[in-house]
This record gives C-alpha cells, sequence and structure tokens, in this order.
C-alpha cells in the first residue's frame, strides 16, 4: 500500500485567498449546490423503479450520502487546503489513484451535462414550443458552450437568485400535493406502494436510491472553498450536514407530495414529472413552473459545464491530459478547447441514452470517487496533523466504502458497460500520466 503523504503544514503557509465565508453563507453554498435540478428531472424515473413510495428510495439516498460527507468533513477540516477526491487519493494511495478521481469527476461532470440537456428537451420545454429532443439537445448544448467560452460572471447574487428559483419550484410542488391531498383527489395510500412487478420491496428502494442519490450530489465542489472559510474546522461539517439534511428534508417532502397527487404510472411516463403535480392542482399557469424548471436545469447544466471544463483545462496544464485541451481564447482567456472537447462529448452522451441511463452513468463513476474518499480517510488516519480537525467515527467511512459497493450493485448492466468504458480510458490516461510524471521527476 503506498505510504501516505505527509499533511501540509496548515500554519506555515498563509493563505492567499480572503477568509470570507461564514457557516451560514457556507451552508447556502453548499444547499444551493446540493439542490439542483436532478430532483426536476429524475422523481418519474425514481417513481418507475420504487412504485409510489418515491420518498423511501429519497430517504436512503440522503443516509448514505451522509456517510461519505462525514469522511469528506473529516478530510476537508484536516487538510484545509486541498484539492478535493482527486487530493486525497494522491495523498492516500498515490498519484495514479489521484488522476482516476480527478478523471471520474471529470466524466461523472460531461455525463451530468448530458443528462441535464436530455431533461431540458422534455415536457417542462413543451410547454411553450413542440421540438425534436435531439434538436433542443443539440442547441442547448451549443448556447452552453458559448456562453461559457464568453465568460459567465459566478457571483454570490446570481448564484443566489438561481437558488431562490430552484427553491422556489419545489416548494410550490410541496404545496401544491398537499391541496390535492387536502381537497380529495390525492391518494396517500401510494405513499405504502413500495415496489414493481419484477422488483420486490427491497429491491425497488436500492434501485431508485441509484437514482436518488443523484439529487444529492454536488457536496464535493464545497471542498474548494474550505480554504476561504472562517474556521473550517466548525464550519464546514456543520454547513454540510446542515445543507445536506435541509435538501433531504425538501426532496422527501417533493416526492411524497408528487406520488399522492399524481399516480404512479403518469410519474413514470413523464420526462417533467412535477409538472404533472401543477397539472393536477390547477391554479397555477403551466408555463410558469415549467420556466422554473428551465431555469434550474440551466443552471445546473452550465454550473457543471463550467466545473467541467476547467477541471479537463487545469488537468491538462499539469500534463494529466492531452496539451491541446489548455488552449485558451485570446481574448477572454477562457478555455475554448476543454469547453469544445466536454460539451462534444456531453453531446454524445445526450443523443445515445436517456435520462435514467445517464444519471446511473454518472452515480456509478461518483462511486468510484466516493469510495476511493472513503478508505482514504482510513489510511490517512495515520497522519497527525498540528491542529484539530473533524473525526468521524470509524465505523462510518467504512459504511460509506461499503454502501458505494452495495449501490453499485444495484446498477444495470448497460450502465455498467457504459462505465467501465469510461474507467478504462481512465485507468489508461492515468498510466500515461504516471509514466510521464516520473520520467520529469
Amino acid at each position: 500500500m503506498h505510504t501516505p503523504q505527509a499533511a501540509p503544514r496548515t500554519s506555515e503557509a498563509p493563505t492567499a485567498l480572503k477568509k470570507a465565508l461564514t457557516t451560514p453563507l457556507l451552508y447556502f453554498f453548499i444547499l444551493g449546490d446540493v439542490l439542483g435540478a436532478g430532483v426536476y428531472v429524475l422523481v418519474g424515473q425514481v417513481a418507475a423503479d420504487a412504485g409510489g413510495a418515491v420518498w423511501a428510495p429519497l430517504l436512503v439516498a440522503l443516509c448514505l450520502a451522509l456517510l461519505t460527507a462525514a469522511s469528506y468533513a473529516e478530510l476537508v477540516t484536516k487538510y484545509p487546503r486541498a484539492g478535493g477526491a482527486s487530493h486525497y487519493a494522491t495523498l492516500a494511495y498515490g498519484p495514479f489513484a489521484g488522476f482516476l478521481a480527478g478523471f471520474c469527476m471529470l466524466a461523472a461532470g460531461v455525463v451530468s451535462v448530458g443528462a441535464l440537456a436530455r431533461g431540458f428537451g422534455g415536457d417542462y420545454l413543451s410547454e411553450f414550443v413542440s421540438l425534436p429532443v435531439v434538436l433542443v439537445t443539440i442547441v442547448f448544448l451549443a448556447a452552453l458552450a458559448l456562453l461559457n467560452a464568453r465568460g459567465i460572471s459566478e457571483s454570490t447574487r446570481a448564484n443566489a437568485v438561481a437558488t431562490v428559483i430552484e427553491v422556489g419550484g419545489l416548494l410550490l410542488v410541496i404545496g401544491l400535493g398537499a391541496w390535492i391531498v387536502l381537497r380529495g383527489d390525492g391518494d396517500v395510500g401510494r405513499l405504502t406502494d413500495l415496489g414493481t412487478p419484477s422488483k420486490g420491496p427491497a429491491a425497488a428502494v436500492l434501485s431508485g436510491a441509484v437514482l436518488a442519490y443523484y439529487s444529492f450530489v454536488g457536496f464535493e465542489t464545497s471542498v474548494n472553498v474550505a480554504e476561504e472559510t472562517r474556521d473550517p474546522r466548525r464550519a464546514y461539517p456543520r454547513a454540510l450536514f446542515g445543507a445536506l439534511v435541509t435538501a433531504g428534508a425538501v426532496y422527501v417532502l417533493v416526492g411524497a407530495a408528487a406520488a399522492a397527487a399524481v399516480p404512479t404510472g403518469k410519474l413514470a411516463e413523464s420526462s417533467g414529472p412535477l409538472l404533472e403535480v401543477v397539472r393536477a392542482a390547477g391554479g397555477v399557469p403551466t408555463k410558469v413552473f415549467s420556466a422554473i424548471a428551465l431555469v434550474a436545469v440551466a443552471n445546473g447544466a452550465l454550473l457543471t459545464g463550467i466545473m467541467s471544463s476547467r477541471l479537463a483545462y487545469g488537468m491538462a496544464r499539469d500534463g494529466l491530459l492531452p496539451n491541446f485541451l489548455t488552449k485558451v481564447l485570446p481574448g477572454r482567456r477562457t478555455p475554448w478547447a476543454a469547453i469544445a472537447a466536454t460539451t462534444a462529448l456531453s453531446l454524445l452522451l445526450a443523443l445515445t441514452g436517456d435520462v435514467g441511463t445517464l444519471a446511473s452513468t454518472l452515480v456509478l463513476l461518483l462511486l468510484v470517487v466516493f469510495f476511493l474518499v472513503n478508505t482514504s480517510v482510513l489510511v490517512l488516519r495515520r497522519e497527525v496533523t498540528d491542529h484539530d480537525h473533524f473525526r468521524a467515527p470509524s465505523v462510518v467511512p467504512v459504511l460509506g466504502a461499503a454502501s458505494c459497493v452495495l449501490l453499485a450493485t444495484q446498477i444495470e448492466r448497460e450502465v455498467w458497460l457504459k462505465g467501465l468504458a469510461v474507467l478504462a480510458v481512465g485507468v489508461v490516461l492515468g498510466l500515461v500520466a504516471a509514466v510521464r510524471l516520473r520520467r520529469a521527476r
């Protein structure tokens, strides 16, 4: 096993970034990152896998996400200047594992953009105009790439507005679902309907949890602002767990509202499942909610696209990906080559897969990353730092790693084939990068 590398002495390396994030600000940052577009698109897919008890897979996915979140909390507070999963895997296992974690994060970002692009061209958009999904997907991704290349202002105010819109739409669904039940048009009995003709209750929950897990990921990016957080040892765990529990409560209520208000079959067939709740309730123009959902989907795809292209650019600059990806526009100084490459891959995936398959592929890639993070916690326990940090009970990272394996066993064969192809590319590139770095040294 690779010997853990020495921890950086944080007390001797003054930060170049201003420590401006308080616990509340960090909480809203993580909440905005987690409360994304996934639930707007995936509730119907979860219903198809699990039955009317949509809330159950969402609750299970929350509990499993909290296990890995605890591992992140320990590593972030132990290495507050760390660069995420890739850095932790490098410290614990060496550069090859670090590259594989980074590559999986990059691939997950590309897959996520593809899934959201596919979702954008579904029922929400059809409230305004009826166009072929393939055409919408191509135009949508091209527009995102152009915006990305032009340069996107990532101000706190803009992110706050997007988060308020997304949360507002979800709270509206909860309220409308409750109204439908109170007036006697809903069926709360569906909330205990767990399982499908082909799956028993346990298998249905786990299968649905794989898709539901997609709605909770996103907290990994908050690792990158640890250096700008005041007292991250105390602030980060509180903000992280608080944001995940808040998001989980909202998601469970959304799932319960949708299932009680709309027949399970109708939810499962819709690419805009939450829109079905609005239609069933009446009183709220469906176009208003569709606009909210489209903003959520587009914002999620744009932010993920920015992350993916910058990650590809950074890995290329470090010699881990082809040098071509470091090319930037002369005036804008944006990584046009990385943007073009990641957009092209997202388009390919969007045109060859449905939302459910893409979401499951994304989860499979992230399970590899999260498995490395959970086991890295145990390996790096040998390291002693000169500052206090959050420490998860030893059983938590063990359960976190086991949960990754459990969820991986529930992923379908078709998704595994796609995921293994991506991992094979990552392994080859990782070996090439390791050889390059060895020669450079």
